[in-house]
């Protein structure tokens, strides 16, 4: 055996010797770059570290069946990489918040950037579209906010588009992106349900929770209340809430009708 070079370096080769032994160690560090030898599971891995997404999305996106997706997704999370969560009946993977696993994209990131010099500004491209739409997605729910607490009024688009400085298709697109209806349909349905609650819990006039949820005009109100609940607020006051009982009586007095 040929004698050994220190290189004038003879002071580091007790320690490098000892990590070197560390046999266990090397191999379980050499699985996590295994585990992402494989270019499919590596742009799976990479997808999950930017967006949560469901198999089907996994494999339209790659161009793969889903079965095979599901073969990486289940090698990724055994090596705690990826987690899972299910939101109804659809099951969504992301990153998980390890040191592990944002370590590995980062080297993965810094190597594409590298390597591929288109990368690097295509990446950078995501990140302030995601950004963008945070933001907006963001601004949609003070909009949402805003006008839930401002039932009573009608306020337009045009006003929504300069108070919260967005354009107002855009404002429309996200408002049903977010909530999945349009924002008209959304507030409606708000708007009846106070509705409700008032001819239940109350004993205001039809004419006042009319007024009270953003209508001017009682027959319109009263119209748009019986397409909702297939009757008319009068109706649906004596039929429901604990004070059907007490308004029925307050309305038979006044005709002076007996109880």
């Amino acid at each position: 055996m040929d004698e050994e070079h220190n290189h004038a370096e003879y002071f580091k080769i007790d320690f490098l010797r000892g990590e070197l032994a560390k046999n266990d160690d090397f191999q379980t560090v050499a699985d996590y770059f295994s585990i992402l030898s494989d270019a499919s599971r590596l742009k799976i891995f990479w997808l999950l570290c930017h967006s949560k997404e469901c198999v089907n999305n996994i494999a339209d996106y790659l161009k793969m069946t889903t079965p095979a997706v599901s073969h990486h997704l289940k090698l990724l999370r055994q090596k705690d990489l990826i987690s899972s969560e299910r939101d109804g009946k659809e099951v969504f993977y992301k990153i998980t918040d390890t040191s592990k696993a944002h370590a590995l994209h980062e080297i993965i990131e810094k190597l594409m950037a590298i390597s591929c010099p288109d990368f690097d500004s295509s990446h950078e491209k995501i990140n302030e579209k995601s950004e963008y739409l945070e933001n907006q997605v963001a601004t949609i729910k003070q909009v949402h906010d805003y006008l839930l607490k401002n039932i009573s009024k009608r306020i337009t688009i045009e006003e929504l588009s300069k108070d919260f400085a967005m354009n107002p298709t855009t404002l429309k697109t996200i408002f049903k992106d977010v909530y999945g209806t349009s924002l008209a349909a959304h507030i409606k349905e708000h708007r009846m349900e106070k509705a409700a609650e008032l001819l239940t819990q109350t004993e205001q006039s039809i004419n006042q929770i009319a007024t009270s949820v953003g209508y001017e005009s009682q027959s319109k109100f009263c119209a748009v209340f019986k397409e909702s609940f297939g009757m008319t607020p009068v109706k649906y006051r004596m039929n429901h809430g604990e004070l059907s009982t007490t308004a029925n009586n307050l309305w038979a007095e006044k005709k002076g009708a007996p109880k």
